[in-house]
C-alpha cells in the first residue's frame, strides 16, 4: 500500500524546474519528505541560495502537495545543493535534453500560458489578446495561439488578418508590431471564413491545435500565450499533452455560476499535473460617472476563487465598454484606453516579475547550463 510521503513523492514528479522542464525530483532537488497527520513537510535543494525562482518552485510544490488526498497543509525545507548534487543535476539535465530533443520551436525555457474558463463569454480571448499586447509593448516576441478552433475571435481582436504561408516546412504565423515589440499569431481565422462554421468533429480539431503548436515556426519567442476554448474537453487535453510546462490563468466573471464553473477548470489543470498560475476577474464592478459602483455581475468572485485554490488574483478587470469597442475595432484597449492599459500593463508587469518570467532574465540553473539546446544538437 502506498504511503502518503510515497503518494506526495509520485505527485512532485510531475513539478518542473522552471528553467530546465525536467522534473525536480528527477534532477535530485527534493530531500527527504514526511507526513505527520495530515501536514506534509518536504525538504527542497536548490541550486544556489539566492535562486530568483525560488517562490516559484515553492508555489508549485505546495499546490502539488495540497492535491494529495489526505494532505491539507504543507511546510517546504529550502536548501541549497552541494558541488557533488549540482554535478548529478547538470548531468541528468544533459542527458534528459539527448533524449527527449522537443518536437516544437517553442523555446524549452519559453513561458506558456493558457488563458482558460469553465464556460464561454467571461471574456478570455480579450484578457488574452490585451495581455499578449501589454507584454509586446514591454518589448518582448509573443507567440499566440487561438486555440478555440471553433470559435476564433483573436484576428478581429487585435486587427491582424492575412494568409498562413509556409517556409522549410513550417507554417509562418503572422506578425505585427506592438510598441517596441511585436506579436506572431496563428488562427483558424487566417484559414477559414469568419462567418462560415466548422463542422469538425474532436479529433480533427485535435489534429489542428497539434500541428499549430508542432508544425509552425515559434522559434524566436519570448512568451507563448494560448487562448483556450471553454471547457476541459479535447483541446485541453492536447495541450496539456503536448505543452506540459505550461500554466494556467483561469479567467471568471464575479458571478458565482462563472465562478464554479471556473474552479473545475482549474480542478482539470492540476489533474493534467498543469500549474494554475492565478486568477483574473473579469467584468467586475465599474463605477460609473456619477460615483456609484454597479455590480452587473456580481461582487468578489475573483478573490473567493483565488483563495478557493490557494493561488493569487492577478487581476480585476472592470466592466468597461472601451475594452469591448477596442476588440471590435482591432485596436486593443491596453494601447487606447488609460485604465485597461494600467490594469493590463500591471498584469504584465506581475507576470515577468514573479509569476512567470521571461527566460534568461532571472535564472539560476540556466546559469550554470547555458545551452542545454546545444546538447540536443550535438546528441
Amino acid at each position: 500500500m502506498t504511503t502518503p510521503a510515497e503518494a506526495l513523492r509520485e505527485r512532485l514528479q510531475y513539478v518542473l524546474d522552471p528553467e530546465l522542464g525536467a522534473s525536480i525530483v528527477t534532477l535530485g532537488m527534493v530531500g527527504a519528505i514526511t507526513v505527520d497527520g495530515t501536514h506534509a513537510t518536504v525538504e527542497v535543494a536548490l541550486t544556489t541560495a539566492a535562486c530568483p525562482l525560488r517562490a516559484q518552485i515553492e508555489r508549485d510544490v505546495k499546490e502539488a502537495a495540497l492535491v494529495v488526498e489526505g494532505i491539507s497543509s504543507v511546510s517546504i525545507v529550502l536548501g541549497t545543493m552541494s558541488p557533488s548534487a549540482k554535478a548529478v543535476l547538470m548531468d541528468t539535465a544533459r542527458r534528459l535534453a539527448q533524449e527527449s530533443a522537443p518536437t516544437t520551436t517553442i523555446p524549452r525555457t519559453t513561458p506558456v500560458i493558457a488563458i482558460s474558463s469553465g464556460k464561454g463569454g467571461v471574456g478570455k480571448s480579450s484578457v488574452t489578446a490585451n495581455l499578449a499586447v501589454a507584454l509586446a509593448e514591454r518589448g518582448f516576441t509573443v507567440g499566440v495561439l487561438d486555440a478555440d478552433i471553433w470559435g476564433f475571435s483573436l484576428p478581429r481582436l487585435l486587427g491582424m488578418a492575412g494568409d498562413v504561408t509556409a517556409r522549410d516546412g513550417k507554417m509562418q504565423p503572422l506578425e505585427k508590431t506592438f510598441g517596441t515589440g511585436s506579436l506572431r499569431l496563428l488562427s483558424m481565422g487566417f484559414l477559414a471564413e469568419e462567418e462560415k462554421a466548422l463542422l469538425w468533429r474532436g479529433l480533427i480539431v485535435q489534429k489542428a491545435v497539434q500541428q499549430f503548436v508542432e508544425d509552425a515556426n515559434w522559434s524566436g519567442v519570448d512568451y507563448f500565450i494560448i487562448d483556450t476554448p471553454p471547457g476541459t474537453g479535447d483541446i485541453s487535453m492536447t495541450l496539456a499533452r503536448l505543452l506540459p510546462h505550461m500554466g494556467h490563468i483561469i479567467v471568471t466573471t464575479p458571478a458565482m455560476a462563472a465562478q464554479r464553473v471556473a474552479a473545475r477548470m482549474a480542478d482539470f489543470a492540476r489533474r493534467s499535473n498543469v500549474r494554475v498560475l492565478g486568477v483574473v476577474e473579469n467584468m467586475a464592478p465599474f463605477s460609473c460617472e456619477c460615483g456609484h459602483e454597479h455590480d452587473v455581475f456580481g461582487r468578489g468572485g475573483g478573490i473567493a476563487l483565488a483563495e478557493e485554490l490557494s493561488t493569487p488574483l492577478l487581476a480585476s478587470i472592470p466592466l468597461r465598454a472601451h475594452i469591448a469597442a477596442g476588440g471590435d475595432a482591432g485596436t486593443p484597449a491596453v494601447s487606447s484606453d488609460t485604465m485597461a492599459s494600467e490594469i493590463f500593463q500591471d498584469l504584465a508587469e506581475l507576470l515577468t516579475s514573479k509569476i512567470a518570467p521571461p527566460a534568461g532574465m532571472t535564472g539560476c540553473t540556466a546559469r550554470m547550463l547555458k545551452d542545454l539546446d546545444a546538447a540536443v544538437e550535438r546528441s
